[in-house]
This record gives structure tokens, C-alpha cells and sequence, in this order.
């Protein structure tokens, strides 16, 4: 009788896995997998930091340079607050950030600084990019897939906050913008914050969308411009407070 080759069960099978067919379960596992685990640490709610992974904090010369510092101040104040709120059902507003370096670091390190768990949402790339070393190691998430990443981190937010940036920060910003403006994602839900206004400023400009009739002059409520930490701190705990049940 001739012996029949042993094959592993499909879902143990990488080739079938890692195939065309196997996609939906790549794709479902990006979503079944994470969701698990901030069920599993309680996480009911975030606040997310976008911004350039370029911003170096020893190079005193770079543009980007006092926009890590200050996204480092800003993320301790907030998890600073966020710790005070103790709830028995799990943690609010806790620190996000692509797990990248740059302003995704500073914003793990300004809540790693107040004590606070942080997570990062590490995407693979072609070069490496290795999750920064401020992320809780417990709440470190890789994806292969970015709209799938796109989706976590923007799930559980309250509030958003974009610093200055690139191509990418700038795709994010657009669609989360265009998600509120649809009333895809609940203004009452969401607080979405440009910050470095000079920067902002300069790279769109808004108001002439306006006159264009680009945009209307309402969809400039969708978000806030705030320049300084403390700024935008007392602003995000205002707006964030008001969701406190």
C-alpha cells in the first residue's frame, strides 16, 4: 500500500498561510489577535501621538527637535492625569503611538516618565524598524498590513494628536480628518489636535480651501491648533474630561 505523505492541518500549514488564499486569515488575525490582548490589559481607551519618525532628540539644529521634547512633556502630562483616573473596568486614555522613533518615541517616553503603560503599533517594513524602547513590552503590536495598523490605532482613541510630520503623517492626519468629516468617527467622541500651528500654517493652507470652496469654513472645527504643551494639555483634559463617566 502505498504510504500517504503526511500534510500539516491548514492552519498550521505557513505555505497556505502565507498564500494568496490564506489572506483573509492574515488580515483576520490582524484584527482578532490585538483586539484580544487590550481586552486582555483592560484598555478601553487611548490617546494618539502622530507624528515624523525623523525628529531626533539630540540634534539641537533640527526643525523636529523641540517637537520631540515637547511631545515628551506633553504625553507626561497626559498620563500623568490619565494614572489619577483610576478605574476598576480598565485604563482610559492611555499613550499610542506607531512604536517607531522620532515623535512616536517621545511620546512612549513622556508616559514610560509618568509610570503610565504605552503602547506601540510597530508596522514591518522592508528596512527593520524595531519598536522603540519605551513601548510596554506587553502592549507591543507588529503589522503587516496598514490598514489593518491604520485601524488600531484609531479604534480606541479619544483624542488624536498630530505633530508635525511627513507623507505619513500627513495620511494619517487627512484621514482622520475626512473620517469626522463624514461622521465616520463621532466628533463628540474624538478630539483631533494639530500641533506647532507655524508648522501646520505653513504646509496647508486651510483658509484658502476655504475660499475655494474646497472645504467649508465648518470643517475648520474639526480640529484644534495648539502650539505649546501646556496648551494643549489643559485643552485635550478639558475635552477628554467631559467623556469621564
Amino acid at each position: 500500500m502505498r504510504k500517504i505523505e503526511h500534510r500539516e492541518e491548514s492552519f498550521r500549514d505557513p505555505d497556505f498561510l502565507e498564500s494568496l488564499e490564506g489572506r483573509t486569515l492574515r488580515i483576520l488575525s490582524e484584527y482578532l489577535g490585538p483586539m484580544t490582548r487590550l481586552d486582555k490589559a483592560k484598555i478601553n481607551s487611548t490617546i494618539l501621538f502622530l507624528g515624523s519618525s525623523k525628529a531626533d532628540p539630540t540634534d539641537a539644529d533640527s526643525p523636529f527637535y523641540r517637537y520631540y521634547w515637547e511631545a515628551e512633556e506633553l504625553a507626561f502630562l497626559l498620563a500623568s492625569w490619565a494614572i489619577t483616573l483610576k478605574k476598576p473596568k480598565g485604563k482610559d486614555f492611555v499613550i499610542c503611538t506607531g512604536a517607531g522613533p522620532g515623535i512616536m518615541e517621545a511620546a512612549n517616553r513622556g508616559a514610560a516618565r509618568a509610570g503610565g503603560k504605552t503602547i506601540g503599533m510597530n508596522i514591518s517594513l522592508p528596512q527593520p524598524q524595531p519598536p522603540n524602547p519605551y513601548v510596554s513590552p506587553d502592549l507591543s503590536f507588529s503589522f503587516h498590513y496598514f490598514f489593518m495598523r491604520k485601524f488600531w490605532l484609531a479604534y480606541k482613541a479619544k483624542a488624536v494628536i498630530i505633530f508635525p510630520g511627513g507623507f505619513g503623517t500627513l495620511d494619517e492626519f487627512f484621514e482622520i480628518v475626512t473620517l469626522l468629516q463624514v461622521s465616520k468617527i463621532s466628533k463628540k467622541e474624538l478630539t483631533l489636535v494639530l500641533y506647532g500651528e507655524d508648522y501646520w500654517r505653513d504646509l496647508i493652507k486651510f483658509d484658502s480651501m476655504v475660499q475655494k470652496n474646497a472645504i467649508c469654513a465648518e470643517d475648520l472645527e474639526l480640529f484644534k491648533i495648539l502650539s505649546t504643551p501646556r496648551q494643549a494639555f489643559g485643552y485635550l483634559r478639558r475635552k477628554l474630561g467631559a467623556l469621564i463617566k
